[in-house]
């Protein structure tokens, strides 16, 4: 049975406009965290491009009410190089990383039961529009649009990095490259520390304030290397000095008996620890950018 069809559709609607806010006066400040771990999920659609069951919802609590998104574990797909564990601790186990960091690129994400069980509720992110496409034509963009480009020629360009060449049809092709962008950088990073085998275009949402949030962190971890990127732009550069003193913070919040350790043990396997603590001390060695391993397609398909 496919993921899909693990999920009752007689319970599904189409997405709708969420509700107004509650008019009950919210008793106390709740973060994001804890309004996802405790209040009520409303489940109001269903996102049918994903390969996974992902429901939009609402939760509400104590007068607090947000959209997010939930994946419950009844819905995965099994995947044969991720036999232990679910994508749903997976994609937990990523925010926690994220949060450990300090960069905030992961919505705030939660393990809890659902309708339909124990899954994954994070954060719905709404994306910010940008008035002006990468060709500078006028045109609208949404998500990851305007941090990703193809150009013809073989130079980025100022502002941009190269990845690699792209067929775009009739035996033609492009140069992909996307924006030489601090929170990319920093995402690329975190990447690498969590070993995303999954890095695709849609999987990056502008939000309002200069904010960008990353989604999808289901196939991570993973003890064997497995690094898929679209932003293998910096690869073998040097790390800045403030990404090697994130590092080395993360290093120490990672040994035995700290709370992120024993946090991350509730989600992945010890020997994906013990590959995440070494990935972490592997780039505080070299200091640089990790570089494709030329083992396998360094860029996931397809790559949005």
């Amino acid at each position: 049975m496919s993921a899909p069809e693990r999920i009752p559709p007689r319970s599904l609607t189409p997405p709708t406009r969420l509700p107004s806010p509650s008019s009950t006066e919210p008793s106390r400040i709740l973060s994001p965290a804890e309004l996802l771990a405790l209040g009520e999920l409303t489940v109001r659609g269903r996102v049918r491009e994903a390969s996974n069951a992902v429901l939009y919802c609402t939760v509400e609590y104590e007068g607090h009410s947000a959209p997010c998104v939930y994946k419950p574990v009844a819905g995965e797909r099994p995947l044969w190089d991720f036999p232990d564990g679910t994508l749903a601790q997976r994609e937990v186990a990523a925010y926690e990383i994220s949060e450990a960091t300090g960069w905030g690129l992961v919505p705030p994400t939660v393990l809890r039961d659902g309708p339909y069980g124990q899954g994954m509720c994070q954060l719905w992110v709404e994306v910010e529009t940008a008035t002006d496409g990468p060709d500078g034509d006028g045109s609208e963009e949404t998500g990851g649009a305007e941090l990703l480009a193809l150009v013809e020629g073989d130079e980025p360009g100022p502002g941009w990095k190269a990845v690699g060449y792209a067929e775009v049809g009739e035996g033609r092709t492009a140069l992909l490259v996307h924006a030489d962008d601090v929170r990319l950088r920093r995402l690329a990073v975190l990447d690498a520390v969590i070993n995303n085998g999954d890095r695709k275009g849609g999987h990056l949402l502008p939000a309002a304030g200069g904010r960008l949030y990353a989604i999808d962190h289901g196939v991570t971890f993973n003890a064997d290397d497995k690094l898929r990127t679209l932003l293998w732009g910096w690869a073998g550069e040097p790390l800045p000095d403030d990404v090697l003193e994130v590092l080395r913070r993360l290093a120490g919040e990672l040994a035995d008996g700290g709370p992120l350790s024993a946090r991350l043990a509730e989600l992945i396997t010890g020997a994906e620890i013990e590959a995440l603590r070494a990935r972490v001390a592997a780039l505080l060695r070299t200091g640089k950018h990790p570089e494709p391993s030329g083992q396998w397609p360094a860029i996931p398909w397809p790559p949005v």
